[in-house]
């Protein structure tokens, strides 16, 4: 079975123990950026599986981080899909989220079910 890397972008400790302790029962090898920056640097420097993008982090929110990665596949052709994360559940939301080059949205708190869910939909094995 090959390895799923992840990338998990998120600024608050506490949700990134709980996402990691999840994700990595399943056996996903995580990474973690503390703001969308980071995220921005990992990405230049791995291939991912998928990325968890929350969308509010100080120095680059998940929305500009995600479109700098989209800028980036462009020149090296491939498409890694970007789950956002949000507290907020507001339609606008999911549409920001989209508009930015985000595959899906999930509101937090992450919930596992959801997650294997969209990762169906999003054929992410």
């Amino acid at each position: 079975m090959k390895k799923v890397n992840l990338l998990l972008v998120e600024d608050n400790f506490i949700n990134q123990k709980l996402i990691l302790l999840q994700v990595k029962n399943l056996g996903y090898v995580v990474d973690i950026a503390n703001n969308g920056k980071e995220a921005v640097e990992k990405f230049s420097n791995k291939n991912y599986d998928i990325i968890l993008m929350d969308l509010m982090m100080p120095i680059m929110d998940g929305l500009e981080a995600t479109r700098t990665i989209r800028n980036i596949e462009k020149n090296i052709n491939i498409h890694t899909p970007i789950i956002g994360l949000t507290a907020n559940t507001y339609d606008s939301d999911r549409e920001r989220c989209l508009a930015s080059g985000m595959d899906e949205y999930m509101p937090k708190p992450f919930d596992l079910d959801e997650f294997l869910n969209l990762l169906k939909v999003l054929k992410v094995k």
